[in-house]
């Protein structure tokens, strides 16, 4: 287990900045995210931290040391990548030893440790089949076992579930953070699905054009966007994003709600919805459009749960409402947030 630090790291491409700048705490035993969408710069930080990447300016620590000229052998790491790379010639079992052979350890202590990291991920039975045998997520289990089995400082993950399907995700994404909590590696997982992160991290590194735009918990980055791109990109709805006169107001779909759901009407600010479309979803409902009198040109997303009974539909206008202290505001010209104020009192 190890600490990682990140001090002003930079990584170049002629003059393009992939990395810019960034600096990070990981904290012994944390899982941390990393988050954004692609061409961010998550990959190639992960990738310096590993050591694959040389940086351009800066300062790498792993467990307190400076790791800017170790190869990657050296600074205990594993890494698994989006392709799980095993080879295809080689048994399962061979294929979890092989980094232990690669290191020189003991033979006659490989088939014990090969045991423990293949019982880890309930692959036991699949020991002595060729990869082309197994499924997405076996093969999946058996790239993670090939790195535990190094028993790394650093566990480091580079999108390992996204060739897997939706189901197979949730069910590895379970596996995965049961995992992680019972042997206590450090963690740094790289994704540009929300809800990966959002379920799997600790803390969440956001990140946009190289540099990282909020860190935080789950809940406090989802509730607390620092701007409007983390709050445009965590959330599925987005985040609603309106332009007003001196700033753009933001509110979360499922916050807004038709006003005589809300059990108290203290500091609700109640405004009229217009309804376009209605996406029924079977959990919860969809519903498009823009608030009548305030933006009509703006549009708008509500997400009501399928516990909300209200009819509605489309081409209608209601009274909806949401709570003032779910009202975010955000700089125009900046994009970053800012104090509450009595916005909608004066429109």
């Amino acid at each position: 287990m190890a600490t990682v630090t990140i001090r002003n790291l930079e990584k170049r491409f002629g003059d393009v900045r992939a990395v810019d700048g960034i600096d990070l705490s990981v904290e012994e035993r944390e899982f941390l995210v990393l988050l954004g969408p692609s061409g961010c710069g998550k990959t190639t930080l992960l990738r310096m931290i590993a050591g694959l990447e040389r940086q351009t300016r800066g300062d790498i620590l792993i467990g307190g040391q400076v790791v800017n000229d170790l190869p990657p052998r050296a600074r205990k790491i594993a890494m698994v990548f989006q392709s799980y790379a095993l080879y295809p010639h080689m048994t399962v079992r061979d294929n979890i030893a092989f980094p232990l052979k690669a290191q020189g350890v003991e033979k006659a202590s490989i088939p014990e440790r090969v045991e423990r990291a293949a019982a880890m991920f309930g692959i036991e039975l699949f020991l002595n089949r060729k990869p082309r045998e197994l499924s997405g997520g076996e093969r999946q289990r058996v790239a993670l076992a090939r790195a535990v089995v190094r028993e790394p400082t650093l566990f480091l993950l580079d999108e390992p579930l996204s060739n897997l399907d939706a189901k197979l995700r949730t069910l590895a994404r379970d596996e995965l953070k049961q995992f992680q909590r019972r042997i206590g590696t450090t963690t740094i997982y790289v994704t540009h699905d929300q809800i990966e992160a959002m379920g799997l991290g600790d803390r969440i590194v956001v990140m946009c054009g190289g540099k990282v735009r909020q860190v935080g918990s789950p809940q406090e980055v989802y509730d607390n966007p620092a701007d409007t791109f983390v709050a445009g990109f965590l959330g599925s709805p987005p985040m609603n994003l309106l332009r007003g006169d001196d700033c753009t107001v933001g509110f979360r779909p499922e916050r807004f709600l038709p006003l005589a759901v809300h059990e108290s009407r203290e500091e609700l600010v109640p405004l009229w919805f217009r309804v376009n479309r209605v996406e029924d979803l079977g959990s919860d409902r969809l519903l498009y459009g823009t608030l009548h009198d305030t933006f009509p040109n703006e549009r708008v997303i509500v997400n009501l749960p399928f516990t909300v009974h209200f009819p509605v539909v489309a081409g209608g206008v209601y009274e909806f409402a949401i709570k003032e202290k779910d009202i975010k505001f955000f700089d125009k010209a900046t994009g970053r947030r800012t104090e509450p104020r009595r916005f909608w009192a004066k429109r």
